[in-house]
């Protein structure tokens, strides 16, 4: 789904920007390239078996991984030859490209051009699913671009991570090009582990939970050779030794702890009040409230002793009646 040229994003202050994605509009030229050394590499590479064999084992987890997230906005972070986000039913499907290198035969076109993935042209806490297939092997700052997805990400929102696994043996050939007659893949960036990313974005808003490994065929560039490779390590990787997969992928949700208000412990204290009275007729004790004065005390201990007195005056003086 292409979102509409003029496309509107909320921005962090509450305004509207509108961001012109006519044709011909795009940032300004970045500082550096989408890829290391010559922006088309990884395009050409991927036209080759070992490229296909990739592309074919991310799709088929792209389409579990983003199948079942809902919400509103989904982004895909470079790699126009693959369509991550082509499993995902959100309304708003954005793929946002670095540079302004046109695209190739086969590929998607553009949604959004910016300058640097570091800097990305949405609200804070406005997407629910950031994917980001090989950006942190290419990238320069890996830190500073998944502090931007953190700061993009609603909370609960999800983020999918796919990379080139060094320990394994396509990550072994192209740590030794010299022995190889030349690297394999197509940049000279540092390649990142799983666990790594799993750090980094733990120590984020990130929490962890699904990690997979797959391409186990040996690095040939053949495709006889690979496809013969590929029949038996396959079904032997995922059984035998599966972190050595030659390809990653990392899926995390972003939490955001509530907060609890923690005041004083409140002690229950019991309600001061007066002594209870009896109601009752004449020869009744009464019981004087417990805030009385003590000359009121005094006034009323007369009082009930002058009516008993006068009570008992008729029959001691002889009186008839």
């Amino acid at each position: 789904m292409r979102v509409p040229q003029d496309l509107v994003f909320p921005l962090a202050s509450g305004e509207w920007k509108r961001m012109d994605n006519r044709a011909g509009a795009t940032s300004p030229t970045p500082n550096t390239p989408d890829h290391k050394g010559n922006p088309d590499a990884w395009t050409e590479w991927l036209a080759t078996p070992p490229g296909r064999y990739l592309l074919q084992w991310e799709g088929r987890q792209l389409a579990c991984a983003v199948g079942n997230v809902f919400g509103y906005y989904a982004v895909q972070l470079g790699m126009p030859a693959l369509d991550a986000l082509a499993d995902n039913r959100m309304p708003h499907r954005i793929r946002v490209l670095q540079g302004t290198r046109p695209v190739a035969e086969g590929e998607w076109q553009p949604d959004l051009r910016v300058a640097d993935y570091g800097e990305l042209p949405f609200a804070s806490q406005s997407v629910d699913l950031v994917v980001m297939p090989h950006r942190l092997e290419d990238c320069t700052d890996p830190h500073q671009l998944l502090r931007e997805v953190d700061r993009v990400l609603r909370p609960e929102g999800r983020l999918v991570v796919l990379g080139i696994n060094p320990w394994s043996l396509w990550g072994l050939r192209q740590a030794l090009p010299g022995w190889l007659g030349g690297g394999f893949l197509p940049h000279a960036g540092a390649l990142i582990g799983a666990p790594h990313v799993r750090d980094w974005i733990r120590l984020l808003s990130f929490e962890p939970d699904d990690t997979v490994y797959g391409g186990y065929a040996w690095p040939f560039l053949r495709q006889e050779w690979l496809a013969r490779s590929q029949r038996f390590l396959e079904r032997a990787g995922d059984r035998w030794w599966p972190v050595c997969g030659a390809v990653y992928l990392v899926s995390a949700v972003k939490r955001v702890r509530g907060m609890r208000l923690v005041g004083p412990a409140w002690r229950g204290v019991p309600a001061r009040h007066g002594a209870a009275v009896a109601m009752g007729g004449r020869g009744s004790s009464c019981r004087e409230p417990a805030s009385m004065s003590a000359e009121d005390k005094r006034s009323r201990l007369r009082r009930a002793g002058h009516s008993a007195r006068t009570q008992g005056a008729g029959p001691r003086d002889g009186n008839p009646l």
